[in-house]
């Protein structure tokens, strides 16, 4: 009886033993976080090297492991090719064992990869890639979208500077849907708010030569000439407009999508006076400060948001992951979405059931050669704009969370 009994009671507490275990799994034994970036084009300034340091970074500061595994990183490079993003995606989660994909600069590479995740019930978040989609029309519970959208830039951007008197625009457009997206979105704000667009012209995605598109913008005599676009077009046409003296003119640029290492690019000298939406500005406060001056200490230059957007996201992954036991997707997903997010890098933050991560962002603009005290010193912020407000509410498209 005796036996019988120390048996029974052996058998329970393995059993509570091996449920104690099974509540904190991590699948192979090992959190692998995959930074899939341009690390050779056009987008490698801003994304690339840096977003694999934040992220390394993050894990760092996390302490290298999570429920007594340890977390790795591993690097690839898309080549801002949808096929190759998807295939090197497949491969990652197929036999690789990465449970998170970050970062995934230009748009069409990050749907393709999200398709990948889809179907692979695998956890993705992207910072440099801008369409709504993600969250709109092909919204998904595996897919997070961390620092901005194209709504978000172009509307509190377009909103801000109307606002501020800049009520008559004409639109320099990169010629694909991220520009196109960009131009729709900030039009019907600046119409929405009194303002006039007053034209616009499309050069095709890597044009060399911006003179003929600028002097078709000058010749407006728009008050304001939006860049509908990113690297590498927004720098060659904010040079161009500095050479053809389209600021001293009395005219202004607003870049609806400008990143810091585009202003390094261009020297204050030309991009004086640009006004631009950014998620992030590395000397806002002493937080910044403090976590971009260690990033520099690393790269030799200060963080673009989309790197600032990388160690935030992927920190608060792996404290969802400690929180849920568990490295399994939809628990960890669910795991962020519990708290607001308040780091150096988000504030007011809170991860929607839509997969958007809504957060403030600021109207800067950039300083005079004169007016630029030390290294960096780019930005004046002219003003704080609500995630409410530049993001806007869920798109009715996206079916998550919906009863």
């Amino acid at each position: 009886m005796f036996a019988r009994n120390f048996f029974a009671a052996a058998m329970a507490t393995a059993a509570l033993l091996g449920a104690s275990g099974a509540d904190a799994q991590v699948s192979h034994d090992v959190v692998k976080i995959g930074v899939l970036s341009d690390m050779t084009g056009p987008s490698s300034t801003p994304s690339g090297q840096g977003s694999v340091t934040a992220a390394q970074m993050a894990i760092d500061d996390f302490g290298g492991s999570v429920l007594g595994k340890p977390i790795r990183i591993i690097v690839g490079d898309h080549q801002i090719k949808p096929d190759i993003g998807a295939g090197i995606a497949r491969r990652w989660y197929d036999t690789e064992q990465v449970d998170l994909i970050v970062d995934v600069p230009i748009s069409a590479v990050g749907l393709a990869v999200q398709n990948v995740a889809n179907d692979r019930k695998k956890l993705l978040i992207v910072h440099s890639t801008g369409t709504a989609d993600f969250h709109g029309k092909f919204c998904s519970p595996y897919t997070m979208q961390w620092v901005f959208d194209t709504h978000a830039l172009a509307v509190g951007t377009a909103q801000e500077v109307v606002k501020r008197g800049g009520d008559s625009w004409f639109f320099i457009t990169d010629d694909f849907a991220f520009g196109h997206s960009l131009e729709k979105d900030a039009s019907a704000m600046v119409t929405k708010t009194g303002g006039k667009v007053l034209g616009s012209v499309r050069p095709p995605f890597g044009t060399p030569d911006m003179s003929s598109f600028v002097l078709q913008a000058q010749a407006s005599k728009a008050k304001i000439i939006g860049i509908a676009g990113g690297p590498p077009n927004n720098v060659n046409e904010i040079k161009t407009a500095a050479e053809f003296g389209l600021f001293k003119g009395g005219q202004q640029m607003a870049a609806l999508l400008a990143l810091i290492t585009d202003v390094d690019s261009l020297g204050l000298p030309a991009a004086q006076g640009l006004l631009l939406t950014t998620s992030f500005y590395w000397d806002m406060d002493d937080k910044t400060r403090e976590w971009s001056k260690r990033f520099f200490a690393k790269m030799k230059r200060m963080p673009s948001m989309w790197q600032a957007g990388v160690y935030s996201s992927v920190m608060v992954y792996l404290n969802a992951v400690k929180e849920a036991g568990t490295d399994e997707p939809l628990k960890v997903a669910a795991k962020m979405r519990e708290k607001p997010i308040e780091d150096f890098f988000a504030r007011n933050g809170t991860l929607r059931e839509d997969g958007l991560m809504v957060h403030d962002l600021m109207l800067v603009q950039v300083k005079s050669p004169e007016a630029s005290k030390y290294p960096w010193d780019y930005y004046k912020i002219l003003a704080k704009i609500s995630g409410a407000d530049a993001f806007g509410p869920p798109d009715p498209a996206c079916v998550l969370g919906k009863k």
